[in-house]
């Protein structure tokens, strides 16, 4: 109807394909469009046959039923929906399939961008792999192309033995997921490992994550459906699920034991977070000293609280700047927001201290010192806030440093770090396009062996420093320097 090639869906009534709900919604307007007024009980049978209820993504081959709003795995006892499913991978690989990709990357070839680059005189193949779209969940493959990205987060994964959650008739077949499952088959930890397996082989232009995606249906609530979601939020559901898992143990192996053959991860650089300490903390945790100062006798409270990521609020004044160059004022950077985290604030009244000498709220100042720094820091910049019923976006761009990050000046006891240990230079980047949280489109940039990526989706280019500094960064993701022995200072 519209002739878009974007979320294709083949009706398994009358193999009619048109576009998901998310693109135009013409598939689900078929449907509709299919119904007929239940006005004799004695013709419903012959009136389910003809309601076009069920049809089938023709990129990750799951199959949906419009009238339940959901993904089934029923067949017929012929096995139809299977038999179209293999068609379906049949026509993905034909020779016709296979001539349309090869002529699309000679035209690529000769780009910036191409998926082809020249090292040291030799073209290699540009080994990155997409993640597929499933409707809205961008804000999932941003975040998934940004932690496969660091490596040594990625690699302890990837390094785990794989677990085989089914047996018998269906060993060895793909799984799809329905959210009438139980949730003592499926595993995150599991699905998380082979999504990051999937990519940077190098064997396929883009994945298609359906099974960690119907995963995530079934242990966060808050992510069903196919509404846009925000993506900061949706990484810390994940690794705080991920921490959590890992803790009760996988493929009976403790995590302990698997962190502790890990020479990387000590015991000592651990933070533990809501139980015993697991890669997620090891890599993603530090700790905030909470300095709180009653106002009226001076007495000081002191909390220490674990962090996966910092919360940065864009200062107020910079606000109303939009683009790189303009003008008007100084430039919002990373330091701005850094500095104005931690610096001495009062309290407003709806946060009154309750002062245990006083016996009673009162007005207090509130502090925040780093009193160990993580092995990855996450940097969240608060672009969404409430204003009256409506939640705005902050557009301003903020300058950040793509290496030599210094944090040493919030650290609690700066005395004691060595002279390049509070350096940390970019990996990732998460951008958010658009004016809500609710709607726009997330990306990612990441750099992978000295090179800088742009993931946006299935579609993966290569790109320069240039122009991730110039990005509306969301989420930033630094990695420690590692100093060694010996070596110039970068």
């Amino acid at each position: 109807v519209c002739r878009s090639n974007k979320s294709p869906w083949v009706c398994l009534t009358c193999s009619s394909v048109h576009c998901g709900r998310y693109v135009n919604g013409h598939a689900k307007k078929h449907y509709e469009d299919a119904q007929i007024p239940m006005t004799n009980h004695k013709k419903t049978e012959k009136q389910e046959k003809v309601q076009h209820t069920v049809c089938m993504d023709c990129s990750s081959y799951s199959t949906y039923c419009y009238r339940c709003d959901d993904f089934v795995v029923n067949d017929t006892k012929l096995g139809l929906v299977q038999k179209v499913r293999e068609h379906l991978q049949n026509l993905e690989n034909s020779a016709f399939t296979s001539d349309r990709h090869r002529k699309r990357k000679l035209l690529e070839n000769s780009s910036l961008n191409s998926k082809l680059l020249k090292v040291n005189g030799s073209t290699t193949a540009l080994c990155a792999t997409g993640l597929r779209n499933l409707g809205n969940t961008c804000f999932m493959n941003a975040i998934l192309q940004s932690l496969s990205n660091i490596q040594q987060f990625c690699c302890y994964f990837k390094e785990l033995p794989a677990v085989e959650l089914r047996n018998g008739k269906t060993a060895g077949r793909r799984t799809y997921h329905t959210r009438s499952q139980g949730d003592n088959n499926v595993s995150l930890v599991e699905e998380f490992r082979k999504t990051l397996c999937a990519l940077w082989q190098g064997s396929q232009t883009a994945f298609s994550p359906e099974s960690l995606f119907y995963v995530v249906w079934k242990i966060m609530p808050n992510f069903r459906g196919y509404q846009q979601q925000d993506a900061h939020e949706f990484m810390r559901y994940l690794l705080d699920h991920l921490h959590l898992e890992l803790q009760d143990g996988f493929n009976g192996v403790s995590c302990s034991v698997i962190l502790q053959e890990n020479s990387n991860l000590s015991t000592s650089n651990k933070c533990c977070i809501n139980g015993a300490s697991t890669v997620v903390t090891a890599i993603f945790g530090g700790i905030l000293q909470n300095e709180v100062n009653c106002l009226i006798c001076g007495t000081e409270s002191r909390k220490f609280d674990p962090f996966l990521d910092l919360s940065l609020d864009i200062p107020s004044q910079f606000r109303n700047k939009r683009t790189k160059n303009q003008e008007s004022g100084p430039m919002c950077t990373l330091r701005d927001c850094l500095r104005s985290f931690t610096d001495l604030e009062e309290l407003d009244e709806t946060e009154l201290y309750m002062c245990h000498k006083c016996k009673k709220k009162q007005k207090s100042t509130k502090k925040f010192w780093i009193q160990k720094l993580p092995k990855v820091l996450c940097l969240h910049l608060k672009r969404f806030h409430w204003t009256a019923y409506l939640r705005n976006k902050v557009d301003t761009y903020v300058e950040f440093p793509l290496r030599g990050l210094d944090m040493k000046c919030y650290l609690l006891e700066p005395e004691n770090s060595g002279p390049e240990s509070c350096l940390y230079d970019l990996v990732a980047v998460v951008v958010h396009h658009g004016s809500g949280v609710g709607s726009g489109h997330y990306t990612a940039y990441a750099a992978h062996e000295g090179r800088w990526f742009h993931f946006n989706d299935s579609t993966v280019t290569l790109t320069d420093e240039e122009t991730v500094g110039k990005a509306k960064a969301y989420i930033l993701f630094y990695v420690e320097r590692q100093a060694k022995p010996g070596a110039e200072k970068l």
